[in-house]
């Protein structure tokens, strides 16, 4: 069980009096719609066990969060002290991964609550409930002798419904952002950061769903049209959430093959991710779309996955290796290609863990393709690669600056990389710098942009040390196997 530091305890603490101060009024008044709050109450409680026993022995995914429209509308539809009320079962009963469950819960249900009473205070704010059709600003479905058909102000109800969506969502992340300050002492500057993005665009369609469902209760049909509302607004929650379930399960492989191939070649430890995190880079200089450049990144991260078919003990040999075992290690490209075929989300990350050694000129390997019969991802995968041999410490080889290992790219460019692959590259360093997030190379260089020296023009044949290409190892009298040799 997980200790929470004492600034956490007296966080959390805080917002239970907070939350039990908002819905204090709603328990003194004598003209709180008790019937309303204990059918939402009870609609967003079911909402959340749901999730946690699922009917019929199916299984919900994780990561579909709390199902916000019943709580949006009792935002719409209650006092904000009644809609505060509203919250505390559901988010009593929410679904809790990690330990202690009983503080989180009531977390969960605070934080909720709180949210709750700020959105409603909003939306009166703006005069909602007016718009929304209801004079006075009472609750539930019209009461024996008044109106049966209660018309709301479109689109002005939009603009109190949106506002109290956002305030919703803004301080669900600014009490998200203190906790995780307080429990695991992030700093301040990062702990809101990302939050509100992340955010802000699901809470919208949850206000967008439960003011559709406040104004199916308000008309003649009441509850049973606002529950038809509830229906494929669950159903699209859960599809998104079996959607990031299928991610994770895609992260998951990428992890586990890159794992394997980290513990068989100890040497390039972390080289995986380094090399994805350049070929990002460098897709990004280019322009590419944003699904593009996650492709571009898994290709970097899986490219020398085919070492696992590798002997270990040729990956690990400290001498020269000989013409066969050479030829050995060529087989990885051709290795990996194998082992990803199947796996359909990789798409056109299998063609550049193919070809990554190819090279321009046509001396590359397993087929000796030219120019731009090598796919565009492998250029990507290529320069990324080398980069990153150069600039890491191997046991057969020294870190280079980073400034040298670009001059080298350079030097190298139309040759055995593409050009625009390596000006992309250095474009990208020389405006972001090169912080590599992965690493276990100690000695790995972390270069700003004003640090980096003009590079040399193409065709300059300015001498650097030769680099060998992971897999093998520098020979007497300095044959690497290559110039700028990346990556095995």
């Amino acid at each position: 069980m997980r200790v929470l530091p004492p600034a956490a305890r007296g966080y959390i603490l805080c917002a239970v009096l907070a939350a039990l101060a908002c819905v204090t009024p709603a328990l003194a008044d004598s003209g709180t719609p008790w019937g309303a709050v204990a059918l939402l109450s009870l609609l967003y409680l079911g909402c959340e066990l749901v999730k946690v026993c699922p009917p019929l022995g199916s299984r919900v995914p994780e990561g579909i969060g709390s199902f916000f429209p019943v709580v949006l509308a009792a935002v719409f539809l209650l006092p904000p002290a009644a809609a505060a009320l509203v919250a505390l079962p559901g988010g009593l009963a929410g679904t809790v991964v990690q330990r202690p469950a009983w503080v989180r819960r009531v977390w969960h249900a605070a934080q909720q609550s709180i949210a709750a009473w700020a959105a409603g205070q909003t939306y009166r704010l703006l005069r909602g409930p007016a718009a929304l059709g209801s004079p006075g600003g009472g609750s539930g479905p019209p009461a024996p002798g008044e109106p049966a058909v209660w018309l709301a102000d479109f689109p002005y109800v939009m603009l109190p419904a949106a506002a109290a969506a956002v305030a919703f969502c803004l301080v669900l992340t600014a009490l998200d952002g203190g906790i995780l300050a307080a429990a695991e002492r992030r700093p301040a500057a990062t702990a809101w950061r990302g939050l509100l993005t992340r955010s802000l665009a699901p809470h919208c369609v949850h206000g967008l769903a439960g003011l559709m469902m406040a104004v199916m209760w308000r008309s003649p049909y009441g509850l049973p049209a606002a529950l038809l509302v509830l229906l494929p607004m669950y159903i699209s929650c859960w599809v998104f959430a079996q959607y990031h379930h299928e991610r994770a399960a895609h992260r998951a492989t990428i992890r586990a093959l890159v794992q394997a191939v980290d513990i068989k070649d100890r040497y390039t430890r972390g080289h995986s991710e380094r090399v994805g995190q350049a070929s990002a880079m460098i897709a990004r200089e280019l322009g590419m779309a944003e699904d593009r450049l996650e492709v571009v990144r898994i290709a970097g991260i899986l490219h020398d996955v085919g070492k696992l078919g590798v002997p270990t003990r040729l990956l690990r040999k400290d001498g020269p290796l000989t013409p066969e075992e050479r030829r050995i290690i060529e087989l990885h490209p051709e290795y990996g290609h194998e082992m990803v075929r199947g796996i359909g989300f990789l798409g056109e990350a299998r063609s550049a863990i193919l070809h990554h050694h190819e090279r321009v000129d046509g001396s590359g390997y397993p087929y000796g393709l030219t120019g731009d019969q090598i796919p565009v991802l492998a250029r990507v995968v290529a320069v990324a690669d080398a980069f990153d041999a150069m600039t890491s410490t191997r046991s057969y080889s020294r870190a280079r600056p980073v400034a040298v290992a670009l001059a080298e790219l350079e030097r190298c460019a139309g040759a055995q990389f593409d050009p625009a692959m390596v000006g992309a590259l250095a474009g990208a360093i020389g405006r972001h710098g090169w912080h590599p997030v992965v690493t276990s190379d100690e000695d790995l260089q972390v270069i700003g942009p004003s640090t980096l020296p003009a590079l040399p023009g193409q065709g300059s044949r300015q001498s650097a040390p030769a680099q060998a290409a992971p897999g093998e190892r520098v020979r007497p009298g300095g044959d690497g196997g290559g110039a700028a040799g990346g990556g095995a």
